[in-house]
């Protein structure tokens, strides 16, 4: 079993997984998924036309049916029926000034499914928009991808002949992604080379892991390592078989990863803290409309004999923190950076036509019934990981040059000190010791040494980060987890 570092990256927000919006590693900051309570469609169903609808309207509500007759038949350039009524219903849900309840349409309802159920169709690679163009990050492996030869930093430039230039990185997938068994045509340029080249690819479904572990030797003593990625339908199956297989190899201690973690399925991380949290203690409790509160228990009759830690960041949302805090109120220690701080529990509603309501149906309280919404988890131990970490996309229109100052510059001498290109100052002055460093890394990279840094240096450090930082080296929050393992 390998593990896969996927962590808090800020240079790699925006990044998602061609044939699948809403990757693991992309959206973990900008737009942190939700804990989720799948409900029977049946029931769901049965719910919605069971009910008389129209005796529950206030008598106000002829006003928006006049607004919307007015509006269909009267506006010069003519609406569409469909979307006036999802304009009604997105703006409704706008008033509730809740980033968490939504509407999604029949498609995008397609890709939540596909999320939770941790498998798409498409042809298997992580991709992020680098200098407005859409660039491979990493091919998944034995994906068809991979099998294709598509490499890091190659550039997708046309999808079935036709250019990608000016598309949003959400459009430029969506041309991508496509049903399994059906062929793409991908014209890629390559680092090197001049001219770019055709690829032919067969989509297929590409099963997406949300749990890796390995074992490693810490003072002397056998440590697993669980890194769960999202919370989805197979996840806690796969942490199960996971930890006992460690625990069958002699398991001395745990660190549970859980950085850059957006949440997911609430059921999920329920049957995960099912091995952690003793039947005295609840792992979680539910607050409704009324403030009624559910305590939630497992069967455990008592704690495990090894220690635990357990690592968050910014980007651990939603069922993470469920996860972590239940972890913390019952003596675990936290590792990190303070997490991202969502306390509430959505439901999914079919609408009858393919169509869902997301809608914030409750809270979710601690053991100890604390609400960490907009606070977000508190680590027992703090630590940040090292500056170029949360570096940011190098955008470069005109060349950076000596005696120049830019906030882009102090971007970019970050990243060189991260990769041991050392600069005197890291201001956004270009100073010689900047360009020094540049042309130490051109020279160490077969480029062309001129000592500024124009687009093809810039993407080239990029992606060298990228590369290094998923590697895990340099893991200060990693190593301290480690370290307090067995202090």
């Amino acid at each position: 079993m390998r593990l896969n570092k996927i962590h808090i990256v800020l240079i790699l927000v925006g990044a998602l997984v061609l044939g699948f919006v809403g990757a693991y590693v992309g959206v973990l900051i900008a737009n942190p998924d939700q804990a989720e309570q799948k409900i029977d469609d049946s029931s769901s169903k049965e719910k919605v036309d069971s009910t008389d609808q129209n005796a529950n309207l206030p008598a106000e509500w002829s006003k928006v049916a006049q607004a919307y007759n007015l509006i269909k038949e009267n506006y010069l350039e003519g609406a569409d029926e469909q979307q006036l009524m999802t304009g009604a219903i997105e703006g409704m849900l706008s008033t509730l000034e809740d980033p968490y309840s939504t509407y999604m349409d029949v498609e995008t309802m397609k890709q939540f499914n596909e999320q939770i159920e941790s498998s798409f169709e498409g042809i298997g690679a992580e991709v992020s928009m680098v200098n407005g163009v859409v660039t491979i990050v990493s091919p998944i492996k034995d994906s068809p991808a991979e099998k294709a030869g598509l490499r890091p930093n190659d550039q997708v430039l046309k999808v079935d002949g036709k250019s990608l230039e000016g598309l949003d990185l959400n459009q430029a997938v969506s041309k991508i992604r496509g049903k399994k068994g059906t062929e793409v045509v991908v014209t890629i340029l390559r680092g090197g080379s001049s001219e770019p080249f055709d690829v032919t690819i067969v989509r297929d479904t590409i099963p997406i892991e949300t749990v890796y572990s390995k074992m490693e030797t810490i003072n002397g003593k056998k440590t697993g390592i669980i890194e769960v990625t999202n919370f989805a339908e197979t996840t806690s199956k796969d942490f199960n078989t996971q930890l006992k297989a460690l625990e069958d190899d002699g398991m001395e201690g745990l660190i549970i990863d859980v950085r850059g973690n957006p949440g997911g399925l609430l059921s999920s991380v329920e049957e995960i803290l099912a091995n952690f949290i003793p039947k005295d203690v609840p792992y979680v409790q539910i607050e409704d409309q009324e403030g009624n509160k559910t305590p939630y228990y497992s069967d455990l009759k008592k704690k495990k004999s090894y220690p635990i830690s357990v690592l968050i960041n910014e980007g651990s949302a939603s069922a993470s923190e469920i996860l972590a805090v239940a972890m913390k109120e019952v003596g675990y220690d936290i590792v990190g950076m303070n997490s991202f701080g969502k306390g509430t529990v959505q439901q999914t509603v079919p609408l009858g036509d393919g169509s869902t309501l997301k809608l914030t149906f409750f809270k979710w309280l601690s053991p100890e019934g604390n609400w960490i919404h907009k606070k977000g988890v508190e680590p027992t131990v703090k630590v940040k990981e090292p500056e170029y970490y949360y570096t940011n996309p190098v955008q470069i229109e005109e060349p950076l040059a000596y005696d120049e100052s830019d906030v882009k510059i102090k971007n970019i001498q970050l990243m060189l000190n991260g990769l041991g290109y050392k600069t005197d100052r890291k201001d956004g002055y270009f100073s010689k010791s900047t360009e020094e460093a540049v042309k130490e890394f051109q020279k160490k990279n077969n480029l062309k040494v001129t000592g500024t840094v124009d687009k093809e240096t810039g993407g080239l450090i990029e992606a060298k980060v990228i590369e290094k930082i998923r590697t895990g080296e340099d893991d200060l929050q990693l190593e301290k987890a480690q370290q307090e393992l067995y202090k």
